[in-house]
């Protein structure tokens, strides 16, 4: 029933290749639920990579949720590139292992930010519990589905976006907190990842609401029907950037890094940016974006920095051990 589950490898057979000392594979560790995507981005670049130098390349895929990815990484996972949903995901191969350098954002444009995404609602057929906005929620009687903060960018994302909805109302710390409390009580499950919470509300058949990005509830009305689930856009959430960073240690070790440093730019080529909004990921490069805004509602979006100052002191006030979240959650 769920095609888009399988885990993806993508392989074109083609001409021997030109060069025989080069690579001609790159593993590509990435975020739960950019599985279609890079299915179809993949396939491009190959094709692309065929025309422009005669070779026959191979990218193969691994999807988690991403904090989860990061440190498979940084404990040994040889990608040649990583492609998150947040930027600390990638900061950390720095940090924890020194495999990429600290400036990796200035090495791409948009500080290395191609597509980026944002937490919406998703709920059933005929929206039976009226959910209209995140004070919803909160009710009583209301089950939502949200990815675990501690190992997925994803559920991340919805907690930030959910304390940043009452501190955009005018709430302060002690208000935030509360609703966050009063949001984690109603949730009856944490998956791993994004790919996990959409398994639970749509083939488990739990929960009233599935918060994910919006990218996830456009592919699941493609492949299950607009009959079945709708779309609600909050009146406030929080835009989550998708950065992409070579792997200096593994590329060097491996000679892979010409075909590695191709494929990230091509993230930004036009032809890439029109693949991320086929798949409902907002286009980041200027130059595109006039294409695709029709594409994709109009909405109040904040930055993580905005509200947390920062995306390092968001993770050690919220997420870390005996940290925020920790504090509240106490299935």
């Amino acid at each position: 029933m769920f095609k888009y589950l399988i885990s993806l490898t993508v392989a074109l057979l083609g001409a021997v290749p030109i060069t025989v000392s080069a690579e001609t594979s790159i593993l590509n560790v990435s975020y739960d639920v950019s599985r279609e995507y890079y299915k179809d981005l993949n396939a491009a670049f190959i094709t692309y990579w065929k025309e422009k130098t005669g070779e026959t390349i191979t990218v193969n895929q691994s999807h988690g949720g991403s904090t989860k990815q990061a440190r498979s990484v940084v404990d040994g996972l040889q990608a040649d590139v990583i492609t998150m949903n947040r930027s600390p995901d990638i900061d950390i191969l720095h940090e924890k292992a020194k495999l990429i350098p600290k400036d990796w954002q200035g090495r791409l444009p948009n500080n290395s930010v191609p597509t980026a995404s944002t937490p919406v609602f998703l709920v059933r057929k005929g929206n039976p519990k009226q959910i209209k906005d995140w004070d919803d929620l909160v009710k009583p009687n209301v089950s939502v589905v949200i990815p675990n903060p501690k190992t997925s960018g994803n559920g991340k994302y919805s907690y930030l976006a959910a304390w940043g909805y009452v501190v955009r109302k005018g709430g302060d710390e002690a208000k935030a907190k509360d609703f966050v409390t009063k949001l984690f009580k109603n949730v009856p499950v944490l998956d791993t990842g994004g790919r996990g919470a959409t398994t639970t509300f749509v083939q488990r058949d739990i929960g009233d609401v599935l918060i994910t990005f919006e990218s996830e509830v456009f592919l699941i009305q493609k492949e299950l029907g607009s009959d079945k689930f709708e779309i609600v856009y909050p009146s406030v959430s929080i835009l989550a950037e998708n950065p992409v960073a070579l792997v200096d240690k593994v590329v060097d070790k491996r000679k892979s890094r010409a075909l590695a440093q191709a494929y990230l730019e091509f993230h930004f080529s036009e032809k890439g940016q029109q693949i991320a909004a086929q798949h409902y990921l907002r286009p980041q490069v200027s130059a595109t974006q006039d294409q695709f805004v029709r594409v994709f509602k109009p909405l109040e979006l904040f930055r993580v920095e905005s509200i947390f100052g920062s995306w390092s002191k968001a993770e050690k006030t919220h997420f870390s051990d005996g940290g925020v979240f920790d504090q509240i959650y106490t299935r």
